[in-house]
């Protein structure tokens, strides 16, 4: 059977994509091909479940602009599906004076990005807070939380409802175009169709190149730890938890996390991963750490990162050094609360000259379109990021 779309990846941003172009092409054949056994197992599946507000991307960025509309659309989604989400708001806390500084600078960003928030002194921090220390405080009343797995499994629904398949367990092992489609070859056999999305996250690269792209990107891992406090510590706060981002850095900092079911998560920290799906610690695949090894972008990386990483990488197998992050800003916590918990793995696309992408990146080809990069919060922005594709690629196909 030829298909009118073939989209290669079942995570939330591949399923949204496939959800929208039936949307804007009711009655279109949509083909969702997953390598993985079940949907949304990858960065879908292990993130902190946040539904963003957008507070600290650039005015007038991709990323902002998705996130906003993401935030509103993930609610009214999780509403109309029955999907149990909790609005609990988000405090970032500053410890010192720097920190007040640079809160203050998040303050008139969050006004530029058009996004509700109430500064909180130190004094009504307690009120709100009262295991948390901080000198003063931001608060997104916005931002909630969600299981982002459950979102895709209702997106899958909706996806099938409309008439499209999913087929797990197939993974794409060669991508052939010509003028007329493309012929996506899996081990069970071939699919034609006239057009193919690609949402690949960790193997965003290695798709790419599949389908013929020389991609002037590496997609490198970072390995991102999380704990978990026992169940005697889930009513520790009510809000979620950010320290004061640092400019200079290119990650959020470690965090405090309510999520939708009661628990509390802490984390993530960022280490470079030794495999791209490898969740567990002691995971190491030769050829992923090959791939970003040879490649000249991840060496200036490297050089420039270098003390951030030592110190990322200490924390890891130093769990006080984690803690005292944790403790700077939540004084109470003590090893003991510090319980394992799912690792997740960031796809960052990382450019030849050693930038790191933080906005999302598309490739595309006469017959393809590939997501190089659906950087945090992709999960959020879902909705709004498969509605833009899908509307790139419906142009494309009317021309």
């Amino acid at each position: 059977m030829a298909y009118d779309y073939v989209v290669v990846g079942g995570g939330i941003v591949g399923l949204s994509t496939a959800l929208h172009l039936q949307r804007g092409r009711p009655g279109a054949s949509v083909l969702v091909l997953e390598k993985e056994p079940g949907l949304a197992r990858h960065q879908t599946g292990h993130n902190s479940g946040v539904i963003h507000a957008g507070l600290y991307y650039p005015p007038g960025s991709l990323k902002a602009r998705l996130c906003r509309a993401g935030e509103r659309a993930t609610k009214e989604f999780c509403a109309a599906h029955a999907i149990g989400y909790r609005t609990i708001g988000k405090l970032v806390v500053a410890t010192d004076e720097v920190e007040v500084r640079r809160l203050h600078d998040l303050r008139a960003r969050a006004g530029e990005n058009g996004i509700e928030v109430e500064p909180v002194s130190a004094a009504r921090l307690r009120e709100l807070e009262p295991a948390v220390a901080g000198r003063e405080a931001l608060l997104v009343p916005s931002t909630g939380v969600v299981d982002y797995r459950q979102v895709a499994e209702a997106m899958a629904d909706g996806v099938r409802a409309a008439g499209g398949e999913i087929r797990t367990g197939v993974a794409v092992t060669g991508i052939v175009e010509d003028d007329d489609g493309v012929t996506v070859l899996t081990p069970g056999g071939n699919h034609r169709a006239g057009r193919l999305v690609a949402c690949a996250g960790l193997q965003a690269d290695r798709v790419a190149r599949l389908g013929g792209l020389a991609p002037d990107f590496r997609i490198v891992p970072f390995r991102g730890e999380y704990y978990e406090l026992p169940a005697s510590r889930a009513g520790l706060v009510r809000h979620l938890v950010y320290p004061v981002p640092d400019p200079q850095l290119p990650f959020l900092g470690v965090h405090l996390s309510p999520t939708v079911d009661g628990r509390i998560t802490v984390g993530p920290n960022a280490v470079l991963g030794l495999a791209r799906e490898g969740y567990r610690k002691r995971v190491v695949s030769a050829r992923d750490i090959a791939d970003y090894a040879t490649f000249p972008g991840m060496w200036k990386v490297a050089r420039a990162n270098l003390r951030t990483g030592a110190t990322e990488v200490l924390n890891s197998l130093y769990r006080p050094g984690y803690l005292a992050r944790c403790r700077k800003y939540c004084p109470s916590l003590t090893l003991a609360d510090l319980r394992p918990h799912v690792a997740g793995i960031r796809a960052q696309a990382v450019l030849r000259d050693g930038r790191l992408v933080h906005d999302f990146l598309l490739r595309e080809t006469p017959r393809q379109l590939h997501v190089a990069n659906a950087p945090s919060p992709a999960a959020t922005s879902a909705l709004p990021i498969g509605e833009m594709i899908a509307e790139k690629v419906l142009r494309a196909a009317a021309r």
